[in-house]
């Protein structure tokens, strides 16, 4: 759930000020918003609901969804919604209340599901049923493959010992539609995905067959670096094997599905216009939300693979839904799992491994203890007014870019914005985003005298926050303002390679120097500062942290007290769905 929002203004917009009832007073209290408050009103006039309590579970249901659920979960609501603000308020008897909610007449016209003592909007109900049904549906048959190919094939891919998971995955993925591949940062995810791509062109090469693949991932960043560890992969590889990687790109699933102009939630391939590729990647499936899963999945031809690549305990999706981890759980146990764990780390140091492990198992002890260490890879910040370390390191990064953008080195330029992340939780306050970008300015402008007065300065990085398709940039691209010949240009590194416009072209952008956690997935540092809020910060969770963590290639500096670090690793992102549930039933 969102922050309950506190207000004295009587005529601030959150405030629905014709409520009555159980509406007005969770509006007044903050809970619900107005636009919450609204939409239950409309809709208990048009399906003539007048029960106040299925109104209000109306409201929550609609606030639940604006942050991160799918449905509303009546019986836990109270208790998670509980604080020193909200406790006292008169919340429904839970019995009588479910009865009232199973009883309405919203849920006859269909308007509302309700589901196993979960309320859903329409809309949301459709989509999880739709992705219930696809998944049912494609694990119905086996692809055909030859399995005696198939096991020469990853002989060839993975002669080395310590791949044994990796050819598991494979294995399992050449007899299923749907396969899942989950694990932390270094597992070698994508050196499974490399290796079954071979191993599955050569198997349509065996049967005169040309195969198309696609690789994706929610935003631009992710698919550019997507397609740099499947081509770093691939060098690894025999020539003939690393010629049938040859040409694969990567780009967002927007570009994959290619929107509808005229419907901001629909795409040309759907059901009707099912996508041509035999194989569909996708990367960094935690931030996928429902509904993007559920258009990926109509798009998808029946008779293709399609591999869902993350990490289940990152964060979810900005918007509502957690798919992935419903996937893992949903599939726990049953011998149909499409689900391949990748567990031994490759990639980074033991030091951030063991910190990284420590919080997905939820051990608060543990991570203090790693923290403490003393390592060089994991550093602990515990000053009041860390402001002095964070000068330091994030000063001389921007130094380095402003200098490779006065001489027109954009390549130079983005890769030392690679060197360091400053990662906070927030975007507003003293731990925010916006705070922490305003006191790096003002430290190059101490360091160079240049005032920083222009949108466009030199050296600017910046963060794309929203799609622009006929520029060809995407949420996620990073860039950087440098100059040419006197005229500033904006150098950005995306799916679709290196790109430079005038910077009045760029509409929805942000400047990061520091950065949200949420904003960081699908990235990766040498070195991550992660700044962690106060610790009655609603965001703070173990997700969150470990994303942070897991940023880093190199280093990982933690800034905030014990107490902040005890919260975080206390406190689990909580979303309510029905799909692992559903998957676990099916």
């Amino acid at each position: 759930m969102s922050d309950v929002f506190e207000t004295t203004d009587p005529l601030d917009a959150r405030l629905a000020l014709g409520a009555t009832g159980l509406l007005a007073t969770f509006n007044a209290a903050g809970v619900v918003t107005s636009a919450d408050v609204h939409v239950a009103r409309t809709l208990g006039q048009l399906g003539g609901e007048r029960d106040e309590r299925v109104l209000l579970a109306v409201a929550l249901t609609c606030r639940a969804v604006r942050a991160g659920s799918v449905c509303l979960d009546l019986a836990t609501v109270a208790d998670i919604e509980a604080g020193e603000d909200t406790e006292a308020l008169p919340w429904p008897a839970a019995s009588g209340w479910a009865d009232a909610v199973a009883a309405s007449p919203l849920i006859g016209l269909g308007v509302l599901h309700w589901d196993e003592r979960l309320l859903y909007l329409d809309r949301y109900h459709e989509q999880e049923t739709q992705v219930l049904d696809d998944l049912t549906a494609r694990a119905a048959s086996i692809p055909p493959h030859d399995p005696g190919l198939m096991r020469a094939s990853l002989d060839r891919v993975f002669p080395l010992s310590g791949y044994d998971e990796q050819r598991a995955a494979c294995v399992r993925a050449a007899s299923q539609w749907t396969t899942v591949i989950t694990g932390g940062p270094g597992t070698g995810k994508t050196t499974a995905v490399a290796g079954l791509l071979v191993a599955l062109a050569e198997q349509h090469e065996a049967r005169g067959e040309v195969m198309r693949v696609a690789m994706a991932a929610p935003t631009g960043k992710a698919a550019a670096r997507l397609q740099e560890a499947v081509q770093s992969a691939a060098a690894a590889l025999a020539p003939v094997d690393r010629a049938r990687l040859d040409g694969l790109q990567a780009g967002t699933l927007h570009r994959l599905l290619r929107r509808d102009p005229g419907n901001s939630t629909r795409f040309r391939h759907d059901r009707r216009n099912r996508l041509p590729h035999d194989v569909v990647v996708v990367d960094e499936t935690s931030m996928v939300s429902l509904t993007m899963m559920a258009r990926l999945l109509e798009a998808v031809r029946p008779d293709a693979r399609l591999v869902l690549v993350g990490d289940p305990d990152q964060l979810s999706s900005v918007e509502a839904g957690a798919v992935l981890s419903d996937l893992v759980r949903g599939f726990e146990g049953r011998p149909d799992s499409p689900v391949a764990a990748l567990r031994t780390t490759h990639r980074y140091g033991a030091e951030i491994g063991v910190l990284a492990e420590a919080l997905r198992a939820g051990d608060a002890d543990a991570v203090l203890a790693a923290l403490s260490a003393g390592h060089d890879a994991v550093e602990w910040i515990t000053d009041d007014d860390p402001a002095s370390q964070i000068r330091a390191t994030s000063l001389e990064v921007a130094l380095a870019v402003r200098d490779a953008a006065a001489a027109g080195l954009a390549d130079r330029a983005l890769a030392a914005l690679d060197r360091h992340r400053l990662l906070c939780a927030h975007r507003d306050g003293p731990f925010g985003v916006h705070h922490w970008n305003r006191r790096i300015e003002q430290w190059i402008t101490a360091e160079t005298g240049d005032p920083l007065h222009e949108p466009a300065y030199l050296g600017r990085p910046l963060l794309v926050t929203a799609n622009d398709y006929a520029l060809g940039v995407y949420n996620g691209d990073v860039g950087v303002v440098l100059d040419r010949g006197g005229t500033r240009r904006v150098a950005l590194a995306g799916s679709e390679g290196s790109l430079e416009v005038a910077p009045s072209r760029l509409g929805d952008v942000d400047t990061m120097h520091a950065m949200t956690i949420h904003k960081s997935q699908g990235g990766q540092a040498d070195v991550v500062t992660v700044l962690l809020p106060d610790e009655d910060s609603r965001l703070l969770t173990r997700e969150l942290f470990y994303t942070a963590v897991t940023r880093a290639r190199t280093r990982v500096r933690v800034i905030g007290p014990e107490s902040a670090v005890r919260a975080a690793v206390g406190h689990r992102a909580q979303r309510a769905t029905g799909l692992a549930r559903r998957l676990a039933d099916s």
